[in-house]
């Protein structure tokens, strides 16, 4: 990514961070051997999830307290193709925000170092019952911000 998708303001707590690494399957790729472009939002998920559940706001997390976290926008840059075999790994950063949305900017970097893709997701959460938007966290969300901004989580 050219330009940070994110404001950063003074005096917030640090993004967290988390990884996953991954080998790429024959099913994930196409007839020239490299990863079809459809399978990255997969790519981004897995990190998304793992990072989720490391920090104590996973699905499971959310569905127990009533709450969605849909997918209001997704960003990929592709810069280089991940290939049939490959290992790679993917690195997630979750940016601090008060608002009740998740924030993070993802990196998958390929078995020589090199940076193959980069993007950023921003999910809100919302009512699944009444199908609204919330405009401020919940109170397990809150919670968690609280732990981080006293940094009292460990990346």
């Amino acid at each position: 990514m050219k330009k940070h998708p994110f404001k950063i303001y003074p005096n917030t707590p640090p993004p967290l961070f988390f990884s996953v690494s991954r080998r790429v399957r024959f099913e994930e790729v196409d007839a020239l051997g490299i990863v079809w472009h459809g399978r990255y939002p997969s790519y981004f998920e897995d990190v998304r999830e793992a990072l989720g559940d490391n920090f104590g706001i996973g699905y499971l997390d959310f569905f127990r307290e009533k709450v969605a976290a849909p997918l209001r926008q997704l960003h990929f840059d592709y810069l280089k193709p991940l290939s049939l075999r490959e290992n790679f790994t993917i690195k997630a950063q979750l940016h601090w925000s008060e608002a009740a949305r998740l924030n993070l900017t993802y990196e998958i970097i390929n078995e020589q170092g090199e940076l193959t893709t980069s993007g950023y997701s921003i999910q809100m959460m919302v009512d699944p019952r009444k199908q609204t938007v919330l405009m401020v966290p919940p109170p397990f969300f809150q919670a968690f911000l609280n732990r981080w901004q006293e940094q009292k989580l460990k990346c």
